[in-house]
């Protein structure tokens, strides 16, 4: 961990970024010196101040003002007026249409954690763990080179994060699929699974375990014809009580699936298709000594990262 503010730590996920900055002043302006990329993610760390009106980040071609540059993303809280979080890009100096969401995931003295996933046709913005929209790109990301965030925010870390921190051990995502978690998991780690679920399906198992001991700290088994989702771990050789309360079921046969592992200090939190599902209080302590991801049963993977 690093020491980044009276009180605060930034996350393991910070830390490791490939590139980071540690309480900036704002206004923020900085170089992306490697440009951005699909499967990367910036994360913006901070707290909204009690008197906070507005702030905003923005992803933008450049930092000319004089003509000013492109904006590929200004994604923009406002607590004044009719709360709200809005985005829009610009292009030649020109705005265009805005999109808003009348759904405010930021409160007055409350800390927050700002997730922006970089994907091939889109931005999509979490907060605070939770899918909050989704931004489709009006300029290329490869465009993109500079990120700032200003208005009444305070900010302990913006980070750049590479695209994956899990290893396939096969080198593929044919099932049954086993990955690497380099040093185990860490409190703020973000898992997230991309796939289709077979034409004719009984169920699929995600399990975050221990390679040397086969203890699992969160077992993930979807019945699809049930439609029932069990939750559980597997310690010292028994299965603990099961889980299974949902508010709905989320997985269709042939259907394509998004799911979120959201690792906290006390309990995962879980998304699938960018909206919460439960969360499952931790039963293994060390959570450094979960160290492989294990995925098999009746989908096709297309993508497995963590950040």
């Amino acid at each position: 961990m690093v020491l980044v503010h009276p009180g605060r730590l930034v996350s393991m996920s910070v830390a490791n970024a490939k590139h980071r900055v540690l309480n900036p002043v704002i206004p923020y302006t900085g170089a992306i010196p490697e440009g951005l990329h699909p499967g990367e993610v910036i994360i913006v760390q901070g707290t909204v101040p009690q008197d906070a009106d507005s702030f905003q980040i923005d992803l933008s071609c450049g930092c000319s003002t004089k003509p000013c540059s492109d904006v590929a993303l200004r994604f923009r809280t406002q607590f004044s007026g009719s709360p709200c979080v809005s985005c829009n890009s610009m292009q030649r100096e020109s705005w265009g249409k805005e999109e808003t969401v009348h759904q405010l995931p930021y409160k007055h003295g409350a800390p927050f954690e700002t997730l922006i996933f970089l994907h091939k046709n889109a931005f999509k913005v979490a907060v605070n763990g939770t899918h909050l929209l989704e931004f489709k790109h009006r300029i290329p990301l490869n465009r993109v080179d500079m990120f700032s965030i200003s208005g009444n925010v305070l900010v302990y870390a913006i980070g750049h994060i590479p695209s994956s921190a899990i290893f396939s051990e096969s080198g593929d995502l044919c099932l049954p699929y086993k990955g690497s978690i380099l040093h185990g998991l860490r409190p703020s780690q973000h898992i997230t699974i991309k796939g289709q679920v077979c034409i004719y399906p009984h169920s699929f198992t995600i399990n975050l375990r221990n390679s040397q001991t086969g203890n699992i700290a969160l077992h993930l088994n979807p019945r699809i014809k049930s439609a029932v989702f069990i939750r559980n771990s597997y310690l010292s050789e028994f299965w603990g009580y099961e889980e299974r309360e949902l508010p709905f079921f989320p997985f269709s046969a042939g259907e394509y699936f998004e799911i979120l592992i959201l690792c906290q200090p006390h309990q995962f939190k879980l998304a699938v298709n960018g909206t919460h599902l439960f969360e499952f209080r931790h039963r293994v302590q060390d959570l450094s000594s979960i160290d492989q991801l294990e995925i098999m049963g009746d989908v096709e993977l297309s993508d497995v990262k963590m950040w």
